[in-house]
């Protein structure tokens, strides 16, 4: 039997609360797919009263959830499903992570030695027969494409392009780049700078920033998860408490990560500093709609553009900023996407026994895209860009990257002087 602290311990997750609707069993993803996966009422507050009796009721198929969050969203009670299954996953799960699950889950280490050797590294994972190898020995998926390295980090270009005059602006924000934006794409990061210096704020990094963690999260890898997110939050709570600073993000899932699977997954108290940690379209919009800063745009910028929304997004509910924003761009042909989820999750759809699951899942969102005849698709999420890239051919943007490239700086400078 469980004991009191057992059952108070997961009364946060308000499981006693599941009316058995299975409203959250028809909007999950995966269960409209594969008929391997129960569905998150059975795997979450259905068996969660069963495993709070014996560990031996569960069962390994749970980590067949995408940790999509769409079975919250759509919960009437409001119970925390997938933060039940996460939970369980993470209490009674036997499976051990292996070799490619620590190479998936071990962004900050990957990204540093692939920066090193960017070109030969972009170029290696490109070839078919090196995908053939990892899909046959670890367990990659051959059919998935890498997002391609960069040979100088985001980290670099800020501290040699940026950093000495960030000081100049009399307000200042940090910023949590994350892992794609370091190793990736630092572009993203510049465009943010850009948008922020713009309007009179001057950008800081964190003293010390690692990966959010969800991939360890995902990967079974939380005691390496727990000791990143104190480094994390350690840092944030300088930025916020000592400098005064609020930390805004360019990544959904990073800003989802910090703000919730700390304290709900890994037990992370971060109470003190969640609200002032942000996706940069929140705080953007809300100091324009408040009339604290105006945009310029350039005449001339014509561009049909769709937006998708991601999962972690829509459970932060904050689709509204980024939407809103790009709505305000006079060129931008908007195009709002129903609400789909693109079935990549993460390291979810690199893994081999997923890719097929991956791929049904998104089919309905790449159909949809095709169909809709844009320039290209923005979304906050970027494996959201990789999957739908990869599977449609058609570019994906942040909205603050459209932003950027829409900005007439030099008009919104002197607006906001």
């Amino acid at each position: 039997m469980a004991n009191k602290t057992q059952i108070e311990s997961k009364s946060i997750f308000n499981f006693e609360q599941c009316l058995k609707c299975s409203i959250c069993t028809v909007y999950c993803p995966v269960a409209a797919v594969n008929p391997a996966y129960p569905g998150p009422k059975q795997a979450g507050p259905d068996g969660e009263r069963y495993r709070l009796k014996s560990p031996v009721f569960f069962d390994e198929s749970l980590k067949k959830c995408l940790n999509c969050k769409r079975c919250e969203v759509a919960c009437p009670s409001n119970v925390n499903v997938g933060d039940i299954i996460q939970a369980a996953r993470m209490q009674y799960s036997q499976h051990k992570p292996g070799l490619r699950d620590r190479i998936l889950a071990s962004t900050d280490f990957v990204g540093t030695m692939a920066n090193r050797f960017a070109p030969i590294v972009n170029t290696t994972l490109a070839w078919g027969l090196t995908k053939s190898l990892m899909h046959g020995t670890i367990g990659v998926d051959k059919h998935r494409t890498f997002p391609a390295y960069t040979n100088q980090r985001f980290e670099t270009w800020f501290k040699r392009n940026a950093q000495a005059s960030q000081d100049q602006y009399s307000k200042h924000v940090s910023y949590f780049h994350g892992c794609y934006v370091n190793y990736n794409f630092p572009k993203l990061g510049q465009d943010f700078v850009k948008i922020m210096n713009a309007v009179g704020y001057g950008v800081h990094l964190l003293e010390k920033e690692r990966c959010c963690g969800v991939a360890k999260i995902a990967n079974g890898l939380y005691d390496q998860a727990r000791k990143h997110a104190n480094i994390n939050i350690n840092s944030i709570k300088k930025s916020v408490q000592d400098e005064g600073r609020p930390v805004l993000t360019t990544s959904s899932t990073c800003t989802f990560t910090l703000r919730d699977e700390y304290d709900h997954l890994l037990g992370i108290d971060n109470s003190s500093v969640r609200d002032q940690v942000m996706l940069a379209t929140r705080f953007l919009f809300q100091l324009v709609d408040q009339g604290k800063v105006k945009l310029a745009f350039k005449p001339g910028y014509k561009r049909r553009i769709a937006y998708h929304s991601a999962c972690h997004m829509e459970r932060m509910g904050w689709t509204v900023y980024s939407t809103e924003l790009l709505k305000m761009v006079p060129g931008i042909d908007f195009v709002m996407l129903e609400s789909m989820c693109c079935g990549i999750a993460g390291t979810y759809g690199f893994k081999k026994e997923n890719y097929e699951t991956s791929q049904q899942i998104g089919a309905p969102l790449f159909e949809q895209i095709k169909n809709a005849h844009v320039d290209c698709v923005s979304t906050d999420c970027e494996t959201c860009k990789w999957q739908i890239e990869m599977s449609t051919g058609v570019p994906v943007e942040n909205p603050i990257s459209i932003l950027a490239d829409a900005l007439d700086v030099e008009k919104t400078i002197a607006l906001n002087s």
